[in-house]
Order: structure tokens, then sequence, then C-alpha cells
């Protein structure tokens, strides 16, 4: 390998982990590129994963301790940071980030810039204007179907200190909703292997006012932000709301954008077109 050859460094959203990667990996290995997956605190095989979840307990499910009490973005920001400098010594790094992974990401690149040669957004928050919760209420949010999956809960949050999913429900109604949110061009089947793949634990923290992009150190990495045209979980709408006000903020340096005809999940399980978008970065 060049010692200029990029290494793509992939980071995973909620309750997800490096497993969720495997496909877009080899991939990019077929297409000569070279890539590590993180695994961020809690998450992969450090990831909790209480018996409850295996007997189906809901009870005891409901107040088995969570890895990821307390644990909250400050952690990712530091792991994150240690792989980086890892990387960087074999040559340039381009950062991927699926869904809530790009506010580790933002944080990352507001505290550490020069680690980047170039910060890639796959359908991933990137909030500029507003935090999470905000954009969650903003009316560009409106096509999203999160709201009908909420059923999925397992635990009180603040009881646990962390969010806890069941993702191994038997609701019919629920499974329909998840599937539509996360993978509605996928078969039943890869639903629910990608269903399996998820740990139930999620961090509460998805950062604060002091995590949105800053001009001055994220401002200046080149970026690029593929958007997904089906995805239901982050509507297409609040995706170029993220573009429109990243650019804004940065008019000299403005997302390069692309775009897929995918659901949220879906360049996860038929990895090819977003491996040739990534190629295209290299």
């Amino acid at each position: 390998m060049s010692a200029m050859t990029p290494t793509f460094v992939l980071i995973h959203g909620s309750n997800a982990n490096s497993f969720s990667w495997a496909p877009l990996q080899r991939e990019l290995a077929l297409l000569g590129h070279r890539s590590l997956a993180v695994d961020l605190p809690g998450h992969g095989f450090a990831a909790g994963l209480p018996s409850a979840y295996q007997t189906q307990d809901a009870a005891e499910l409901a107040v088995a301790p969570s890895k990821l009490d307390g644990v909250g973005l400050q952690a990712n920001v530091d792991h994150l940071v240690a792989v980086l400098e890892r990387a960087r010594v074999h040559g340039p790094v381009v950062a991927v980030a699926h869904s809530r992974g790009g506010v580790t990401l933002t944080a990352v690149a507001n505290r550490r810039p020069e680690l980047f040669d170039r910060i890639v957004y796959a359908s991933a928050w990137c909030c500029v204007e507003h935090t999470p919760g905000e954009y969650v209420a903003r009316p560009e949010n409106a096509g999203s179907v999160l709201d009908q999956v909420f059923g999925v809960a397992a635990a009180n949050p603040a009881r646990l200190g962390a969010v806890r999913m069941n993702w191994r429900t038997a609701d019919p109604a629920l499974l329909g909703a998840l599937k539509e949110s996360m993978l509605a061009d996928g078969t039943d089947d890869e639903f629910r292997v990608l269903l399996s793949t998820l740990t139930p634990d999620e961090s509460r923290d998805a950062g604060g006012p002091e995590d949105r992009a800053n001009a001055e150190t994220w401002g200046r990495i080149p970026r690029s932000y593929v958007r997904l045209s089906r995805d239901l979980s982050i509507p297409i709408e609040l995706q170029d709301l993220f573009i429109k006000e990243a650019d804004a903020l940065t008019p000299g340096n403005v997302f390069d954008v692309h775009t897929l005809e995918s659901s949220h999940a879906g360049i996860l399980v038929h990895p090819e077109r977003f491996a040739a978008v990534l190629a295209g970065l290299a």
C-alpha cells in the first residue's frame, strides 16, 4: 500500500457497531481501498447484553444495569481521537459517519480538525444551528416514522442511565414500523438479520449546543454528504437542512453532495453504490 493511500474510518450509528460495516468494507477492499470500522464505547463486543434480552424477560430487561450508564459523547470523542491518531500514521484519513455517528464525527472535527483529510456524512446528523432534539421538532423532520417505533423502548432512560431498545420484539406492528424506518427497500430476511446485529443499549448523550459544527475548526475540513432519498428515519428534507445550514456556515467550503436511492440502512446491507461514491473521494 502506498503511504498516500487513504484509510476510510467508519463510524456507526445508534445501537450499531463495527459489524454493521462488514459488507461495505468488503466492497471497498474489492475496489482496492483500506478501511477500519470503529466500535464506539459500549458497542461491539464491549456492549452490554443483559441475559434478560436473550430470554425476553421484560421486567428484568427494564432494570438490568447498562454498561452505558453515564457514558457520554466525550467518551466517544476520546476513543475516536485515539483511533484516528493511529490511522493517520499510515497516511490520509477519510472519516465516514452514518446516522447518529455524525454527532461524534462533528464533535471530534471541532476539536481535532488536523486528524482528517475529508469527513463524510451518510444520512448522518450534522448539527449546525440546532441540537438533535431541536431538529427532531422541526418541520423538515415531519416525514420521519420514528415516532411509530417508541414501543420498542424497553426501559426508563432516566432510571437506567441509558436508552434501551428491545430489538427482539415480537409485536408485528412494531416490526413493521421498524422495517419501514430502517430498511423499507430490503427483504424481510435482510431486515431480521439487520435487527440481530443491533444491541439494546445506547448512550443518552447526543450532544448539546457546544457540539454543533464550529466554522473555525470543523468548517475548514473538506466534506461530503451522501443523501439517502428513501430514508424515513432521517428524511431527505432534514438531510437537506443539514447541508444548507453547513454551507451557510462556511460558504467558502461547502458540502460535496451525492444522492443514493436508499433507505436508512440500505447502504449497509447493499453497499455497492455507496462504496463507489467513497472510492471516488479517495
